[in-house]
């Protein structure tokens, strides 16, 4: 599947269908190339990388992490930049719901106006080869009848995410913000089934939960083990397929049949109820026969809304969390990932990123690709100057503190005129469900509260309500300009709150 990008169509995606230029949208006179101008002479995967890194800042993190991480930038057509997606749901999703977001994010980078067009790029016989890059690489997992790579895929309906080669132990940047997790997941990969196990990683978005889950992955591969390494997703998809066609023998035989079970973010089969069931005697059937579990997540076990049972198998194990890391550590990170970009930066640079405190590893390395790739575009070196002018806005925002539910329902209550009682108490009137909801997407985005602790702020409402209202905020602040401008505005409101 190809979506081509003409002139009309950059058009829409930056002011609407059938609608004129709109002036907030358009770029200064100055930045607007001749018509004969040539953007090949650019990178597109330096300019990609620096775009993802401002809309993880932009996009909500739900979007980002499900549409946008995996993509790549392949090419650059004519007036368009070519952006592969591993999914023709990804693509449409894209172009019909983020591609205004994301031609601006790229014009604002490459300082000229460019469009976007999204390709799908599949083999006929097996997975998207663009497929993200925080699963999938040329390296993959021995397949269920021991052997590897994508033939061994296609010879069962159920596979083995790939490992990434360069998630290694000897590539992870130990600080006191993980070493606790770095140490526990290297012994439980030298001594997989006997100590730590299962092993639960926990921690935020971006904070190495992953590389550290694929370095156990390749540790182990290296020692010709058989580990079956899966997302949440892959998991709940295969399940779900084998009692559909009837295989649950086969899936049984392929996941319990493993040395080591890897499962990412395991956070998304909550309220998945046969999932859950599919897991529990998946994790039970493993661990006494001595082998290796491990499982990341997104909060505590006790605190996730997985079922008991399984709270309390994974809290039977070594639970581990990654926080955020210290300036040290960042420093730390930026020189390695500059390493990989080959460029040297000098001590002043470092500094002036590793002294923001992002909230994670990711937001870290996009400041530093809008760096250095705002560096090659200019054809200028990497100066103090220089990072000042490419990360611009991010080195004027607050830093990110957690608000507290009282600061950010009053916020919210400020923005709609109504008592923070109101929004906490039990009327359903369209304004005031309205208020609710913005509260709870509020709350999850800016405090450190779980779902069932953001509905007891909000008067004892259930965790699913929360869950629900983030979804449904999530959509709406996409299609909806006004809601977006409350939003922003509410957003504004707490960053002028004292800290």
């Amino acid at each position: 599947m190809v979506r081509r990008c003409s002139a009309d169509r950059y058009r829409e995606h930056l002011f609407g269908p059938g609608s004129g230029p709109r002036t907030a949208h358009q770029a200064p006179a100055s930045l607007i190339p001749p018509e004969d101008a040539i953007l090949t002479t650019q990178a597109p995967s330096q300019l990609w990388t620096a775009a993802l890194g401002r809309l993880q800042l932009e996009v909500p993190r739900a979007n980002f992490e499900t549409l946008l991480k995996g993509t790549q930038a392949l090419r650059f057509d004519g007036d368009c930049l070519v952006i592969g997606t591993e999914s023709a749901f990804a693509a449409t999703w894209l172009e019909e719901r983020l591609a205004a977001t994301i031609s601006r994010a790229v014009e604002r980078i490459a300082g000229q106006p460019i469009a976007v067009q999204f390709e799908v790029i599949a083999d006929a016989d097996g997975p998207a080869l663009d497929a993200p890059r925080d699963n999938y690489s040329e390296r993959p997992v021995r397949s269920s009848n021991g052997s590897g790579g994508s033939s061994g895929e296609r010879d069962s309906q159920f596979g083995s995410l790939f490992l990434n080669p360069r998630y290694t132990f000897d590539e992870f940047v130990v600080g006191p913000s993980n070493e606790l997790a770095h140490a526990a997941a290297t012994r439980a990969a030298a001594d997989p089934g006997r100590v730590y196990n299962p092993l639960y990683l926990y921690a935020g978005v971006g904070l190495g939960k992953t590389h550290l889950l694929q370095a156990i992955g390749n540790e182990l591969t290296s020692r010709g083990m058989h580990i079956i390494y899966v997302s949440s997703e892959r998991f709940t998809n295969d399940y779900i397929r084998s009692i559909q066609d009837g295989t649950t023998e086969q899936f049984r035989a392929f996941y319990r049949g493993a040395d080591a079970l890897l499962m990412d973010d395991i956070q998304f089969i909550a309220g998945k109820a046969q999932t859950q069931e599919g897991f529990f005697h998946t994790f039970n059937e493993l661990h006494m026969g001595a082998k290796q579990v491990v499982v990341t997540g997104d909060e505590p076990a006790r605190q996730s809304l997985l079922e008991e049972r399984i709270q309390s198998r994974l809290e039977g194990g070594l639970v581990v969390d990654i926080q955020p890391p210290d300036y040290e550590t960042r420093t730390a990170i930026l020189r390695e990932k500059s390493k990989s970009l080959q460029t040297q930066l000098p001590e002043d640079v470092l500094n002036i990123i590793a002294s923001r405190s992002f909230s994670n590893v990711r937001e870290l390395e996009g400041a530093l690709n809008r760096i250095v790739a705002y560096a090659h575009m200019t054809n200028a070196p990497v100066t103090e100057d220089i990072a000042r002018k490419a990360l611009g806005d991010l080195l004027t925002t607050r830093q990110e503190i957690p608000m507290t539910p009282s600061t950010v329902i009053k916020a919210v209550s400020e923005q709609f005129g109504m008592d923070p009682e109101t929004i906490k108490g039990p009327r359903r009137t369209k304004e005031v469900s309205l208020a609710r909801h913005v509260a709870m997407y509020l709350l999850r985005e800016t405090s450190s509260l779980s779902s069932p602790q953001v509905g007891l702020a909000l008067g004892g409402r259930d965790h699913s309500t929360v869950l629900y209202a983030q979804k449904k905020m999530e959509q709406l602040v996409e299609t909806d300009p006004e809601l977006r401008s409350v939003i922003a505005t509410i957003r504004q409101r707490l960053a002028n709150q004292p800290r």
